[in-house]
């Protein structure tokens, strides 16, 4: 085969290797907009940088900060952007832990018009599971960090579940007991009691495989887990940039 593709090649021409895509990975969080450029394998090939989520986080306020960090990072070739919200075919569903205006959003298409990029956007649990499932079995993600982010993969299929919303104890939700705020009120000790009892429960309800906890607060974590859950780096919500390109269901399917 290789013989013949050089046969098919102009005499005295040399074959040219195609352009290496680099990707500009967002993290949009509560606290903090992260941004870093990644090769086509999601290595970084820019430090990594953070501008602190605004009071009152509008679209305007948030495009004009992925603008900023895309000017930092150079040159990039198309854009993956992680949204702590319900997102469908790009467009803002919710958006609970930032400002007004989102609801009806055009993201995607918005970004695309700033960055004059291809842009696809996904919710940032969605993202950040992306970028550390292994694609077999049953494999849920959940994200502790202003609110509570949850995705689940089945043989690698991606499914958005919105767990924060469901009640859980006491007649509160998931983001009621485990969003930064319960932290903050309750403290660390409760904090981590309640994220055992959501753990079991949701072993319970989903019998997965593999766990995956991702996002700040995963760091508060101070029991031994079981041995089927992990702690995963936060970085995981940039590297899933690369295969939000390869999720050929994101269009339909990043709720």
């Amino acid at each position: 085969m290789k013989e013949e593709k050089l046969a098919n090649i102009p005499s005295g021409k040399t074959p040219v290797a195609p352009k290496p895509i680099t990707t500009l990975a967002v993290d949009v969080g509560g606290t903090g907009i992260k941004a870093a450029a990644l090769d086509e394998k999601g290595k970084m090939i820019t430090e990594r940088q953070k501008i602190k989520t605004p009071h009152n986080a509008t679209p305007k306020k948030v495009l004009k900060i992925i603008e900023e960090l895309a000017k930092m990072a150079g040159e990039f070739d198309r854009a993956s952007v992680g949204f702590p919200g319900v997102i469908k075919d790009g467009i803002v569903y919710t958006a609970a832990n930032l400002g007004k205006g989102w609801k009806g959003f055009k993201l995607e298409a918005e970004l695309r018009k700033k960055l004059k990029r291809p842009v696809r956007v996904a919710n940032d649990a969605d993202v950040q599971g992306l970028g550390c499932v292994t694609g077999h079995g049953d494999e849920l993600v959940i994200t502790l960090g202003t609110g509570f982010g949850s995705v689940l993969f089945v043989e690698g299929h991606r499914i958005h579940l919105e767990l924060g919303h469901h009640p859980f104890l006491y007649g509160k939700t998931y983001e009621e007991e485990l969003g930064i705020k319960a932290f903050r009120k309750k403290g660390k000790k409760k904090w981590n009691k309640h994220l055992r009892e959501a753990i079991d429960e949701l072993a319970k309800t989903f019998n997965y495989d593999r766990l995956y906890i991702g996002g700040g607060n995963a760091a508060a974590i101070d029991f031994k887990l079981p041995a089927n859950v992990k702690i995963v780096s936060n970085t995981d919500g940039l590297l899933g940039g690369i295969k939000l390109w390869q999720d050929q269901a994101v269009a339909k399917n990043a709720a």
